[in-house]
């Protein structure tokens, strides 16, 4: 039986280990480490080739310019070495990056394989270089610039004014980063306000910068004390609407035009959409030929902060 054979064979080759004393065992474990040690030490003093990935080092002017996507740090390249350096590389044990100078900013737009080849020779030590197996390594930079900008409350998310007046401290803030996200920015830049906790307007509260990505500000958050904003008041005259009326009579009003005080921010008061202001008059208050009629708001405009009917009555004759 082939089970029977693989038994046997086993046991023969075992069957001198068995009954041996630790000493014994010792000595074996000594044998074999030793052994190994060195079939190590004659496999580092061996000469390969093979494909490595070598840290590159990026020198530029860092006070004029900046990196709007990350720089490679490394670049694949095929090297000849004994095993000593290899290992040695591998462990990152006394690696010199290859300097890379970049000069042209922001031109340049990428680093070709063989433009590194000087810097990667320069850096090895104890290493062959034979090529450079990327291709080619993509950069952009752009020009770092500071802008200073005053700061604003950002207004609602229906765009709509917030019923605060904000005093912010620092009262301007320095964006630093590329050119063109910095110059792209809001002026005065919008602060977005958090849910404020009940009876915040009348106190102080501190609120994150936040920002575009790569760019950096001098300060991390400011102060706010927010305060009730003054409304600016006007007064419009629209003609009022007849809900119900029969539509197979005529009728005159007195005044024909009523007149409604609109309140809003400042910024909105432009803003304002008149054509969504509905006062109506109501057929159904009429009594007699020839009554009274009270005019009701039935709709406002959006952005105002408040609306009132100034005109108290209105009479309505009946036309014969």
């Amino acid at each position: 039986m082939p089970l029977t054979r693989a038994v046997r064979l086993v046991r023969w080759f075992s069957s001198p280990f068995y009954g041996q004393e630790g000493s014994y065992w010792r000595a074996v474990t000594a044998c074999f480490l030793a052994a190994s040690t060195f079939w190590l030490l004659n496999a580092l003093n061996k000469t390969y080739t093979t494909r490595i990935t070598y840290p590159l080092a990026w020198r530029y002017d860092e006070s004029r310019y900046i990196p709007v996507q990350s720089l490679p740090g490394e670049v694949a390249v095929n090297v000849t070495g004994r095993g000593w350096k290899l290992l040695r590389k591998n462990l990152s044990l006394d690696v010199r990056p290859a300097e890379v100078r970049l000069a042209r900013l922001p031109a340049t737009r990428y680093i070709t394989g063989q433009s590194l080849r000087p810097a990667l020779q320069t850096a090895m030590e104890g290493l062959q270089f034979n090529y450079v197996v990327t291709d080619t390594l993509w950069v952009q930079f752009d020009r770092l610039v500071s802008r200073r900008l005053p700061l604003t409350l950002s207004p609602a998310s229906d765009g709509s004014a917030l019923p605060y007046a904000a005093r912010f401290v620092p009262a301007t803030i320095i964006f630093r980063g590329p050119e063109a996200t910095v110059s792209k920015l809001a002026n005065p830049y919008p602060v977005h306000l958090p849910q404020a906790p009940a009876g915040s307007s009348s106190g102080e509260i501190r609120v994150p910068i936040g920002g575009p990505e790569l760019v950096q500000t001098n300060v991390q958050d400011v102060r706010i004390r927010l305060q009730p904003r003054p409304l600016i008041t006007r007064s419009v005259q629209v003609t009022p609407e007849l809900r119900d009326f029969p539509k197979d009579q005529a009728f005159r009003l007195r005044p024909a035009l009523v007149r409604v005080q609109i309140q809003s921010f400042p910024e909105d008061t432009a803003r304002i959409e008149l054509s969504q202001l509905h006062v109506i008059l109501h057929f159904g208050q009429l009594v007699g030929p020839d009554s009274v009629l009270q005019p009701v708001l039935s709709e406002a405009p959006t952005l105002a902060r408040g609306v009132r009917v100034l005109t108290p009555r209105v009479r309505v004759f009946r036309s014969h």
